[in-house]
């Protein structure tokens, strides 16, 4: 797993125009931004991304802990505590204002709802290698 992380936080060192241009297929976050035209709009689109990520996570994870018992159990559950102080540590390079507000308000949602999007489809997998067949 430390793997993924690792490859996740490689994904995160793509340029600032490049992630801010992405905004990573969500429909959403690109028409919000399509009709701001301040920082503070712009940022609001950037909060509710991060919500929607947040809530997928959240349904991600107990759909894979729930199917978890014994030492699986605990061990995905060391393994998320782990990943959420990367999450929590991820994309600050973005945010710090050395970037400017467009770091701030476009690259910084947009790195970490990355971060949380990938961990969403690690933990879709991990819940379907263990449902019952």
């Amino acid at each position: 797993m430390w793997m993924r992380m690792m490859a996740a936080l490689a994904g995160v060192s793509v340029g600032l125009s490049g992630m801010a241009a992405m905004a990573h297929a969500d429909p959403a976050y690109d028409r919000c931004l399509q009709t701001a035209s301040t920082n503070v709009a712009m940022g609001s689109c950037g909060s509710d991304l991060l919500k929607r990520s947040e809530a997928a996570l959240g349904v991600a994870w107990k759909s894979a802990f729930a199917l978890t018992s014994g030492q699986s159990k605990r061990d995905l559950l060391a393994e998320q505590r782990a990943w959420i102080a990367f999450k929590d540590a991820s994309c600050k390079f973005y945010a710090n204002g050395e970037r400017g507000r467009e770091g701030m308000v476009l690259s910084f949602p947009a790195c970490r709802a990355k971060v949380i999007d990938d961990r969403v489809q690690a933990l879709r997998l991990i819940a379907r290698d263990l449902r019952p067949r």
